[in-house]
C-alpha cells in the first residue's frame, strides 16, 4: 500500500482507499485494559452452517482489514457501521481465500468500546479456521474465552451483573430464563443496585454529619429519620433477596426424582411427560438399574426428570447398589415424585419410600387410576396428612396436566411480578452481606452507639454493591467469571 491506497496489480481492479482514519486507543473510563493487543477469535458454533462469523477487536483491527480485505465495488473509505462486499485474501498476496461482507465499528461504539472487525464468511470449518489463520498471520492472537465480554466490562460499555447476563442468554434453555437473563443484560438489576447505593451514600452523609456536630452535643440529624431510613434499604434488598429461590430455577433449572416401588409406572410416567418412549416399561421388577434424565419445559422453568431403580428388598447386587444411589440422588433433588400404584393395597416398600422422603420437598401420586382402586388412602393421609395425592393413569395421560401445575406451584412463587429477580449465586451473597451490614448499621443506632460504627456498616454495604457491578470486584473472580464464557464471545 502506497499512502491510503493500494497497489494495482496487473489484470485486477483497484483496491480502493478505506480513509486515512488510523486505528484508536479505547477509552475505559475507571477501568481501563491491561492490554492494547488485537484479538480474534470465530464467534459462530461450530459445524457447517451458511454463515460463519470472525470477531476481531483492539487497535489493529482496522489495519488487519485494510490488509486482507478487497471490496468488490469501489468504495472512498470504510464508514463505521456498514457492510462491505468483497474478498479475503491471503496475506500478502491476491489470491482469495473466501467471498465475505465486512463491517468495521470504531471505538467506543462497538461491543467491545474498541475498533471491532466483524468477517462474515461462508460457514465451513476449512473456511472459518483459514481466515482466522490469515487474521492471526495479519497481526491478532487468538482471544481467550470470555475476552470480548470482559474488554466491554473493563472499558464500561457493560457493568458486571450485566456480563454475567451475556452466558446467561447463550445458555438460557427456556423462554422464563431467557426474560431474565434479558432483564438483566438491559440493566434492570444495574439499576437497582444503583438506586440502593444512592440510598446508602445519602444515609452515609448524614451520618458523617452527626460525627461533625458529635462533641457539640447538638443533634442536626435525628437518630429516628437515619434508622427509617437504613430500615427501608434493608428492605429494599431484602425484595430482591426473596426472588432468588424462583430465579435460580429459570436459570439452573429443576431435578425431580421419580422414585416408588417397582412397577408401579416411574418409567411410564417419564415417558408421558416427554410425549416419547424414553424409557423400557416391562413388567419385569428391576428393569430400570441405572438413572434415566430427560428434560421438559414447564412454564418457562427447565425440568429435569430422573427415572430411578425401585425400592425394594432384594439380593441382587446391581439393584443394591441401583437404590442406593436413588437415596443418594433424593438429597440432591429439588422435589421428589413419589409413585404410588393406586391398583394395590399400601406396601411395605411405599412406607419405606414415604419414610425415607418424609421431609423433602414432594409431591405424592398415585398410578393407575384406570384400574379399579385398591389403595386406602386413609392410611396414606395417616402418613402424609399434609400432602393430598394425585390420582393419575400414566398409561393414558390422564392427570398429567394436573401434575406439571403441582410441580410449578410446588416450586414457584410470585417472581413473575417482580421487576429484578436475582438468579445469580454471586449476586445473592453480595446482596446478603449489603443487607447484613445495613441491618447491623440500624442496630448500632437504635443502641445509641456512636455514629461512627453505623458509617463502618454503611460504607462496607456500599463495597457490597460495588462487588455486585464489578467496581471493587478483584482480578480472581473476574477471571472464574469470565473462564466460563465460549471462545469469541
Amino acid at each position: 500500500m502506497k499512502g491510503d491506497r493500494y497497489d494495482v496489480p496487473a489484470g485486477r481492479e483497484a483496491r480502493m482507499p478505506f480513509g486515512t482514519d488510523s486505528p484508536r486507543r479505547c477509552r475505559g473510563g475507571t477501568r481501563t485494559m491491561s492490554t492494547e493487543d488485537t484479538i480474534a477469535a470465530i464467534a459462530t458454533p461450530p459445524g457447517i452452517g451458511g454463515i460463519g462469523i470472525i470477531r476481531v477487536s483492539g487497535t489493529g483491527a482496522e489495519d488487519i482489514c485494510r490488509r486482507l480485505f478487497r471490496p468488490g465495488n469501489a468504495v472512498a473509505s470504510l464508514q463505521s457501521h456498514h457492510l462491505y462486499h468483497g474478498a479475503i485474501l491471503y496475506p500478502g498476496t491476491d489470491d482469495p481465500i473466501d467471498e465475505v461482507l465486512i463491517s468495521l465499528m470504531r471505538h467506543p461504539h462497538s461491543y467491545t468500546g474498541e475498533d471491532t472487525l466483524e468477517i462474515n464468511c461462508h460457514g465451513g470449518p476449512l473456511i472459518l479456521q483459514t481466515v482466522l489463520q490469515a487474521v492471526m498471520e495479519a497481526g491478532a492472537r487468538p482471544a481467550l474465552p470470555g475476552e470480548f465480554t470482559k474488554r466491554a466490562f473493563m472499558n464500561n460499555r457493560i457493568d458486571l451483573t450485566q456480563a454475567e447476563a451475556v452466558i446467561d442468554m447463550i445458555s438460557a434453555r427456556t423462554t422464563g430464563g431467557l426474560r431474565l437473563a434479558l432483564s438483566h443484560l438491559t440493566g434492570t438489576l444495574s439499576r437497582r443496585a444503583a438506586s440502593i447505593r444512592q440510598s446508602l451514600i445519602e444515609i452515609l452523609a448524614l451520618l458523617e454529619t452527626a460525627i461533625d456536630f458529635t462533641d457539640d452535643d447538638i443533634e442536626v440529624v435525628p437518630a429516628s429519620e437515619i434508622f427509617d431510613k437504613i430500615t427501608n434499604v434493608t428492605h429494599d434488598i431484602g425484595k430482591i433477596l426473596s426472588t432468588y429461590g424462583g430465579g435460580k430455577l429459570y436459570r439452573d433449572g429443576l431435578k425431580v426424582l421419580i422414585t416408588g416401588k417397582p412397577n408401579v409406572g416411574k418409567s411410564s410416567l417419564l415417558n408421558r411427560l416427554l410425549g416419547e418412549k424414553r424409557a423400557i416399561v416391562t413388567p419385569i421388577p428391576g428393569t430400570t438399574r441405572d438413572f434415566i434424565e430427560e428434560s421438559i419445559n414447564i412454564r418457562g422453568i427447565p425440568v429435569s426428570f430422573i427415572d430411578t431403580a425401585g425400592i425394594r428388598d432384594s439380593d441382587a447386587a446391581i439393584e443394591q447398589e441401583g437404590m442406593g444411589m436413588v437415596w443418594e440422588r433424593a438429597e440432591t433433588a429439588d422435589l421428589i415424585i413419589v409413585l404410588l400404584d393406586g391398583s394395590q393395597p399400601l406396601a411395605t416398600e411405599d412406607r419405606q419410600v414415604i419414610a425415607g422422603n418424609r421431609d423433602r420437598k414432594i409431591v405424592l401420586v398415585v398410578n393407575k387410576s384406570d384400574l379399579p382402586a385398591t389403595l386406602d388412602e386413609t392410611a396414606l393421609q395417616t402418613l402424609l396428612p399434609d400432602t393430598p395425592p394425585l390420582w393419575i393413569s400414566a398409561k393414558y395421560g390422564r392427570g398429567i396436566d394436573t401434575l406439571t401445575d403441582s410441580i410449578h406451584t410446588r416450586v414457584s412463587d410470585s417472581n413473575d411480578v417482580a421487576d429484578v429477580v436475582l438468579t445469580n449465586l454471586r449476586h445473592k451473597e453480595a446482596l446478603e452481606r449489603a443487607a447484613t451490614c445495613t441491618a447491623q448499621a440500624g442496630e448500632s443506632i437504635t443502641k445509641g452507639y456512636s455514629c461512627e460504627l453505623a458509617a463502618l456498616d454503611i460504607r462496607e454495604a456500599l463495597d457490597c454493591l460495588g462487588e455486585l457491578a464489578g467496581a471493587t470486584t478483584n482480578e480472581d473472580v473476574l477471571d472464574e467469571i469470565f473462564s466460563r464464557f465460549c471462545i469469541g464471545k
